[in-house]
């Protein structure tokens, strides 16, 4: 019998701890007596109006972990009944082990793991291997799991103005846990993906690794026209990809794309041919939240009674480095 992948339930861990664009514009400030920021300037550039802040004593891996239990009580999975758990998070308690062991530790697991990381895509390119693992009939039943705690890579202080536009686009973050459930299904759940890559651009933004760099922790630095630019060719070839898998974007009952911003939001929307009526809005009230924006968004869409049962769902990812990709979904 051919067996196929499907994405059974999708969860998130929001995290108690906000804070708005004025707290942070005036924190900013405060760290930088010598530079001008006019009062509004993160809800104009970036349409964010506050963003979500984890406690301080919890890691990526207690997010995720908050996230997979969320999961397993809404949708009534037995933990005991995970064949594979995959930590997709850029942010990770540490560099040895995998982060994905600490999460399993937490959620009393006792099978197989490992960490995939692609900057923002990674939950992205993590459903793809769940995939390919269920249909090859490796695991029947894997957990995606992803956090991030990216307010902790806010940079508050600059050396100079000139560096206050590379700067901003960290204090639009924020922090978040998911869970993606994938199962071994009768019928085509996962209708195929497709991932792209312009590695020319990586340098468009960047965190450093201080053991790699043999310096103390480097800072996230973001010039967001060169991250655009990087994607150059990608909107033509995700399109491309959506035909090949026999599906125009107005067929969709639901969309999700990454939203680092509202204007990006809007750009990427246009690239790859969806109505922004199509998809839930996500980042003004909690920031770009990374690799959860997608979970995130298909999380939002159950709540809301926007997403069921044999629903037709895109998933369009974009990511630094750079790269793309679509995850096409029967829900």
């Amino acid at each position: 019998m051919t067996v196929y992948s499907a994405l059974a339930h999708a969860s998130v861990h929001i995290p108690p701890g906000r804070q708005t664009v004025a707290e942070a514009e005036d924190r900013f400030r405060a760290n930088n007596p010598g530079i001008t920021l006019s009062p509004g300037v993160l809800r104009h550039m970036y349409g964010l109006q506050a963003r979500c802040v984890a406690p301080a004593d919890e890691q990526p891996s207690d997010l995720a972990a908050h996230a997979a239990r969320t999961l397993f009580d809404e949708h009534g999975t037995d933990p005991g009944d995970i064949d594979l758990l995959l930590f997709a998070g850029i942010l990770a308690d540490m560099e040895e082990p995998a982060t994905a062991h600490v999460v399993a530790a937490k959620l009393g697991l006792g099978c197989p793991v490992f960490d995939l990381k692609n900057a923002c895509n990674g939950v992205l390119n993590a459903l793809e291997v769940a995939d390919a693992f269920i249909r090859t009939g490796q695991y029947r039943r894997v957990l995606v799991t992803t956090a991030e705690v990216s307010t902790r890579e806010s940079r508050w202080s600059v050396d100079d103005a000139s560096d206050v536009l590379h700067a901003l686009p960290s204090l639009s973050t924020g922090d978040m846990g998911s869970a993606v459930l994938v199962e071994a299904a009768e019928r085509p759940g996962i209708l195929g993906s497709r991932f792209f890559a312009n590695s020319w651009g990586w340098q468009a933004a960047t965190l450093p690794n201080p053991y790699a760099q043999h310096r103390t922790l480097g800072h996230l630095r973001i010039d967001s026209a060169e991250l655009v630019a990087s994607f150059d060719g990608m909107p033509e070839k995700v399109r491309g990809a959506l035909h090949d898998l026999g599906v125009k974007a107005g067929d969709l009952d639901l969309a999700c794309i990454h939203q680092p911003s509202v204007a990006f939001t809007k750009i990427a929307c246009d690239w790859v041919g969806v109505d922004p009526g199509q998809i839930l809005t996500t980042f003004p009230t909690h920031g770009n939240v990374a690799t959860n924006t997608i979970p995130l968004q298909l999380a939002t869409a159950l709540k809301a009674g926007r997403l069921r049962r044999g629903d037709l769902v895109g998933l369009f990812g974009f990511a630094s480095g750079a790269s793309s990709g679509l995850v096409l979904c029967a829900w």
